[in-house]
């Protein structure tokens, strides 16, 4: 950890000839991004902790990282031998970055904490400022950053060259998302936007990319007035096709440095910016008359997908499905055949999708956890931790496909041979939970904070639960986490509607014993019309059969095995006609129906 000791020292020199008492980095970069390019990733260089989330926070004397309950294990086994201290984020007892800065600030002379106001968006940065001030009188810079002098040989931004996503994939033109844009606009009296978060960029130009790894996203912003759309892009990063479209959708390019400047100079009398996605930096560069701060329509015109996207989404998860089905085939009689470990099941899975039409990658890095490695919720196997997976026990695997006709992500917890009574009891109230919400019923309009607790009641009635959400969104050959739909206990306004896809992903884990999550995505459409209003229901996405070898029968109602002996039908009626004999006769073993235990 000398590495990590030799970063703190840097970056506390450079603190004491700036005057700070402490140093805020957060996880993400001037978008707003959950998964960054390697030129943001300055938490993770200064800590050594690479989770999606959390930030790190360093004194002149101490230093700690955020982060929630997906990372608890990892972090801590991440952070161990550095200075840096965990702090269970939402957890009793955690202190907040202000609480905490304020204690270990409070004999000092030194009142000035500083952030890189690029990386921070305005509600972040109003936030932590009001609350140094009320917890210290502490003040925020906000115009520091330090790894540019402390980072030596810091990646640079990406300039990988831009795609067009076909429309026969995207299924709308670029000019139609853009007009939708501004009636949505129009309808809160806002003269315009700036588009910052990457996948609403790639969405509405109807381009993707390749430089945030596993997100097919690109660098930029988009810059949306009432006559005028002006894309902020390192132009090296266009081919003539591209530059060619974006002409012939009335779409202007600038580079992306100059966005200061687009924003210096905006001319209509307000703008819409979201404060929970565009960095403070950005926000205080507008001169216009007023700024309207709610969230941007872009994200929910998105989440609703159109019959082309739904078609490549069905298109995609026939792919996954296939690949699935040879990889669990091939799965037990490897592991008893010996030498296979966590990181052999991840490349073999990877090559079987790899051989499916339109493959480009992962949708996210997979996550092979055998036994207390599942317990880990967001567990990535490394040569340091890369363990045997043998032949009895569980093991969990959490992966997903880019295909350029949709973004898969299906969890499956397979039982590898024997297991022990609390692994199976633990298994079914799991997948009891996973089919209630998949078999919901629900108003049009209802939100994902209400929907979340029919996946828990099985957990819960046992005095179990899982910490983190039960669903999100899933982007159409865009980025797996997409909002601005979720489903968990923590409050979230976002409604549903027809056409919009979630993931149903309940958990059980057990610290150094095992883990359990069964996942698939789902399609929310239509499901009747009544005087009360218009219902939904869920169709699933994903075509993969569930393991049954764990479940304990007695403890499945009738209507949760019917929903599992129909789901299963449809996997094998979906996906038989496009397997050899071989695997369609493993395919309708794995597909038969159960009965209730007598």
């Amino acid at each position: 950890m000398k590495t990590i000791e030799q970063r703190l020292e840097a970056l506390r020199q450079l603190m004491h000839r700036e005057h700070l008492a402490a140093f805020i980095f957060p996880s993400t970069d001037p978008h707003s991004g959950e998964y960054v390019p390697e030129h943001w990733k300055g938490r993770q260089w200064i800590s050594g902790f690479n989770g999606s989330a959390g930030t790190a926070v360093v004194t002149l004397e101490d230093a700690a990282v955020w982060t929630d309950s997906r990372y608890f294990i990892a972090a801590e086994e991440q952070l161990h031998g550095t200075e840096f201290k965990l702090m269970k984020d939402g957890m009793p007892g955690t202190p907040s970055i202000a609480e905490w800065l304020a204690d270990k600030l409070k004999y000092t002379n030194n009142t000035e904490v500083a952030l890189d106001g690029m990386v921070n968006t305005l509600n972040e940065v109003n936030a932590l400022k009001e609350e140094l001030r009320k917890l210290g009188g502490l003040t925020l810079r906000t115009n520091l950053d330090p790894l540019k002098t402390i980072w030596t040989n810091r990646p640079e931004i990406p300039t990988n060259k831009v795609e067009l996503q076909p429309l026969e994939l995207a299924g709308e033109e670029t000019r139609h998302k853009i007009e939708r844009i501004r009636m949505a606009l129009r309808a809160v009296h806002a003269d315009g936007t700036l588009v910052s978060t990457l996948d609403d960029v790639a969405w509405t130009l109807n381009l993707r990319g390749s430089d945030v790894e596993c997100n097919p996203v690109f660098v930029a912003y988009l810059l949306i007035e009432q006559q005028r759309t002006t894309l902020y892009i390192n132009k090296e990063k266009l081919t003539n096709e591209v530059y060619n479209y974006l002409l012939s959708q009335q779409i202007d390019v600038e580079d992306y440095a100059d966005v200061t400047k687009g924003l210096a100079n905006y001319a209509e009398y307000n703008i819409l910016l979201d404060p929970n996605t565009t960095n403070y930096t950005l926000a205080k560069m507008v001169k216009c008359q007023e700024i309207v701060a709610m969230p941007s329509p872009v994200p929910a015109l998105k989440a609703v997908k159109n019959e082309a996207e739904i078609r490549g989404f069905r298109n995609a998860m026939l792919k996954d499905g296939i690949a699935m089905v040879k990889f669990l085939k091939w799965l037990k009689p490897a592991v008893e055949a010996g030498n296979e470990t966590e990181m052999s099941l991840d490349d073999k899975l990877t090559s079987l999708r790899a051989e499916q039409p339109l493959f480009k990658g992962k949708s996210f890095e997979t996550i092979v956890g055998y036994e207390a490695h599942g317990a880990i919720v967001h567990y990535e196997a490394t040569p340091e931790t890369n363990i045997p997976v043998k032949p009895h026990g569980l093991v969990l695997i959490d992966s997903g496909g880019q295909y350029q006709d949709g973004t898969t992500d299906i969890t499956r917890t397979i039982a590898l041979g024997d297991t022990t009574p609390e692994q199976r009891t633990a298994y079914t109230l799991v997948l009891k939970g996973f089919i209630n919400f998949a078999m919901l019923k629900f108003p049009d309009g209802a939100t994902g904070t209400q929907l979340d607790a029919t996946a828990r009641l099985p957990l819960w009635r046992e005095g179990m639960n899982y910490l983190h959400g039960t669903g999100h969104g899933v982007g159409a050959y865009l980025n797996v986490h997409e909002g601005p739909h979720q489903v968990r206990m923590q409050w979230r306004p976002a409604p549903f509607h027809a056409g919009m896809t979630v993931t149903d992903e309940p958990g059980l884990y057990i610290e150094g014993l095992f883990g359990i999550r069964i996942e698939n995505t789902l399609l929310t459409t239509p499901y009747r019309s009544t005087p009360f209003g218009e219902f939904l229901q869920f169709s699933s996405l994903t075509l993969c059969p569930i393991d049954t070898a764990p479940i304990e029968l007695s403890m499945l109602t009738l209507d949760e095995l019917s929903w599992l002996n129909n789901y299963h039908r449809t996997v094998y009626n979906t996906l038989a006609p496009h397997l050899d004999s071989e695997h369609t006769e493993w395919l309708k073993d794995a597909t038969k129906p159960l009965e209730v235990a007598k």
